[in-house]
């Protein structure tokens, strides 16, 4: 299997809902470190698993829709606590219906799957992996 990795990074604000959440549950900011990776069975006819400034471009749209947002805000995100395991689910899905629109280019649509890891420090992080 073939891979592409391309990064971005945000700063948002959220809170979450529970007691498992400890402090957490106020209002509080987090930097997360974001990386998609992109793979592929076979290199399409230009040798390359996907456009990789395609891949930067629309990761880069969809991590500034949550930029300096706080998520409790977004109604997209509404009653959903906002934990780096559901925020790389949110992203990877959003790839994953931009890679199936075209988005990424003819090659994007040849994806087996897309892989997005939100990195909340150097010891920290949370990835979701997807089949496409």
């Amino acid at each position: 299997m073939f891979s592409v990795t391309v990064r971005d990074h945000m700063m948002i604000a959220h809170s979450f809902r529970g007691e498992v959440f400890g402090p957490a549950q106020q209002l509080h900011g987090a930097t997360f470190l974001v990386d998609a990776t992109f793979r592929r069975a076979e290199l399409d006819a230009d040798g390359i698993v996907v456009d990789i400034a395609r891949a930067s471009d629309e990761l880069k749209a969809i991590v500034g829709q949550f930029n300096l947002h706080n998520l409790d805000d977004e109604p997209t995100l509404k009653g959903v606590n906002t934990t780096t395991e559901v925020l790389a689910k949110v992203i990877a899905d959003r790839l994953a219906e931009r890679a199936s629109a075209g988005e990424l280019g003819e090659g994007g649509r040849e994806l087996a799957g897309i892989t997005v890891t939100l990195h909340e420090s150097h010891i920290a992080w949370a990835s979701y992996e997807r089949s496409l």
